[in-house]
């Protein structure tokens, strides 16, 4: 058996969301059969791929498009299709993936996430006889109802608003025929899985859900270091989520706990941070990094991970990162959805700024607590790794 994986940047290095995903996907399939990549790459991606590129049989690149604001919102206004349809809709990998399938004939084709299912039609018709996996990284149509509902409570984000409310019924009907054309599909989480299965026929394999996975070992190894940070949240400050939990942390939670704690200090460490999340160095005790060549330094250098997030689905890797680190965690409950983690004893939860302020001053006081809290993240964590996961891929082909 074969497989070729379609994903939408090179999974690699390993450090945050999808590539963390796609890039133990492919380090785990690779110990149990042949391995092709066709990959989209963006402008800023590494050229050093050595540790990903010796796991394949075959890799093949496309770089991203680049779509004007006038095609884009002419798609907006005229397309049915989503917005994530468009936007990797790029007739050189359609022409590329046509080779590869006819040169290597894959048995399994794995598309990594939405904005890559109009490839359906492409292996339905160049190699009707491969088994076509959906990899839903996301329940995206519950992530912009979501996403909605939140900014539809601000006047300012009326626009943004707007746009999501549009985007909701598209992304239903796209999402429902890639769940419906795909022989498998697997999600991230029983409850995205939930969420999907009304988009698959009676008659279809149910969804199957395939938590994310990370080398638990590594983050591990990192929390052994010194502590030089209080608070740290890790992840792509252009993503839409991340970067409103963190402006709503940053206006309604810190300073809450900068009237108790008038010392304490807060790492926000990931790529691309967007021109309000830059602003946020100017507050006292903030420092907003951009990117990082690793992440695991700044998991050791800090004490709690803050995970202060209002919207999203799926699973946030950066949960599994920091519990098999021994970081312990204060969170809301969306950003701790997904996982079977107990309030209390894996993490706290706070969900209001008066709840999450409280939780975190109260870790602060007690590095007893803190121990207590790292301990038993790091038990957790280890049903997370992608040795013990992976393996579950290549039971549903077999299927």
């Amino acid at each position: 058996m074969s497989v070729l994986v379609l994903t939408p940047q090179i999974p690699y290095p390993p450090q945050q969301g999808a590539s963390l995903r796609n890039f133990h996907i492919i380090q785990g399939l690779a110990a149990a059969m042949p391995v092709s990549l066709l990959s989209f790459a963006e402008a800023d991606q590494s050229a050093d791929v050595a540790p990903l590129t010796q796991l394949l049989q075959q890799f093949e690149t496309v770089p991203v498009p680049v779509r004007s604001t006038i095609e884009r919102l002419g798609q907006l206004i005229s397309s049915p299709i989503p917005d994530m349809g468009h936007r990797l809709n790029e007739p050189r990998f359609f022409t590329k993936l046509e080779q590869m399938l006819t040169d290597i004939r894959p048995d399994v084709v794995q598309i990594e996430g939405i904005e890559l299912i109009r490839a359906i039609s492409t292996i339905q018709q160049v190699l009707p006889s491969a088994k076509i996996v959906f990899d839903n990284h996301n329940a995206e149509t519950a992530l912009q109802e979501r996403i909605f509902q939140t900014d539809i409570r601000q006047l300012r984000k009326f626009p943004k608003a707007l746009y999501s409310r549009i985007q909701v019924g598209r992304l239903r009907e796209f999402e429902r025929w890639g769940c419906q054309q795909s022989d498998i599909v697997t999600a991230v989480s029983e409850r995205d899985a939930d969420l999907l299965q009304p988009f698959r026929s009676t008659d279809q394999l149910p969804v199957e859900p395939i938590p994310n996975c990370i080398d638990v070992e590594t983050y591990r190894i990192a929390a052994t270091g010194e502590k030089s940070i209080d608070l740290v949240f890790t992840g792509k400050m252009d993503y839409r989520p991340n970067v409103d939990g963190i402006l709503w942390f940053a206006a309604e939670i810190w300073p809450l706990i900068r009237q108790q704690k008038p010392h304490v200090t807060f790492a926000i460490v990931g790529k691309n941070p967007s021109e309000p999340i830059k602003a946020l160095n100017n507050l006292d005790g903030i420092q907003v990094t951009g990117a990082v060549p690793e992440i695991e330094p700044w998991l050791s250098k800090a004490r709690i991970m803050v995970m202060p997030l209002r919207m999203g689905s799926g699973t946030r890797l950066k949960l599994i990162q920091a519990l098999a680190a021994g970081l312990p965690i204060v969170s809301t409950t969306n950003g701790a959805e997904g996982y079977p983690v107990k309030a209390g004893k894996d993490v706290l939860i706070g969900d209001t700024p008066e709840q999450f302020a409280a939780e975190m001053c109260r870790l602060l006081d007690s590095p007893d607590l803190q121990s207590e809290l790292g301990s038993n993240g790091q038990q957790f964590a280890q049903a997370y790794d992608w040795r013990k996961v992976i393996s579950r891929f290549v039971e549903l082909y077999n299927l």
